[in-house]
């Protein structure tokens, strides 16, 4: 077993782990074992998310695993087709009983989806959630500046984690500032790039070179370094352990900012522009 991730504290007080384990697209049978060996192997943060349909895949491997609740923290996620105040309150009470448990540690908004217009209220959702006990913290995926002010200022309530595509061909740079400047953790999607990961880029292979460390591993301590929270996903047992060991080797300054210059226009994996994107 890796020894688990470190944790950081939201702004509500809350510890979350500084990495965690991404669980799309596994589901079934597969998907269980493959849950079930990223804890055993010590991952104690499980992303899941309502449209992922493996809520019930996710809830199943806790079960397997013999860890005790309260040493995992579950986040989930509610889609765009639910943003309504009622329907979003039906959402997580749904997401919290194909998960099979009584308290969700995290859920998000997951897209805004600004032509519905209908984020406001399901944040007003997320709060009451809070409030009645479904959830421990709550936050957003893929919001703006002007996303977050305006549920804030709606609210009196600030997110305590924004969920965004976050990698080395796309490093975020103003929206993690403006993350940063509201107090709210930033977490990465797709950390690694997926089927465009920098792997062969000479600021990644001379840093793994330099720490006897894979390019993989060099990309997730990028995100640790720059104060983000990466949830890379593999359903390799190996792979799994690789990716959970980047706390005992430090990046240089140098080795960050060589990394963060790869970024580009618009690296984006495909079409998700927040001010855009709609989510079913």
């Amino acid at each position: 077993m890796t020894k688990p991730a470190p944790t950081r504290t939201l702004n509500d007080g809350r510890d979350m782990p500084a990495l965690g384990f991404g669980t799309y697209p596994l589901r079934g049978e597969d998907g269980v074992a493959a849950i079930v060996s990223a804890i055993d192997t010590g991952y104690r943060s499980l992303d899941t998310a309502f449209n992922y349909d493996n809520e019930g895949a996710v809830g199943e491997a806790i079960r397997r695993s013999g860890i005790r609740r309260d040493e995992l923290f579950v986040t989930s996620k509610l889609p765009g087709r639910y943003h309504g105040r009622a329907e979003a309150a039906e959402a997580v009470r749904e997401s919290t009983w194909r998960l099979g448990l009584e308290q969700l540690d995290l859920y998000l908004i997951h897209w805004p989806n600004p032509s519905v217009d209908k984020y406001v209220e399901a944040w007003e959702a997320l709060v009451e959630a809070r409030e009645d006990g479904l959830v421990r913290s709550i936050g957003v995926s893929n919001f703006t500046r002007a996303q977050l002010d305006r549920i804030i200022a709606a609210t009196g309530v600030t997110p305590a984690v924004n969920q965004i595509e976050l990698h080395p061909y796309f490093p975020q740079v103003e929206q993690r500032a403006v993350n940063a400047e509201l107090g709210i953790a930033t977490e990465a999607w797709s950390p690694l790039g997926k089927r465009n990961a920098a792997y062969g880029q000479r600021a990644v292979l001379d840093a793994a070179e330099a720490h006897g460390v894979t390019p993989a591993q060099v990309i997730l301590r990028w995100h640790v370094q720059l104060g983000s929270v990466p949830i890379p996903k593999s359903g390799t047992p190996a792979r799994q352990a690789e990716n959970l060991d980047v706390f005992g080797f430090e990046l240089s300054d140098s080795e960050v900012e060589a990394i963060t210059a790869l970024g580009q226009t618009d690296g984006r994996l495909f079409g998700g522009d927040p001010d855009t994107h709609e989510e079913p």
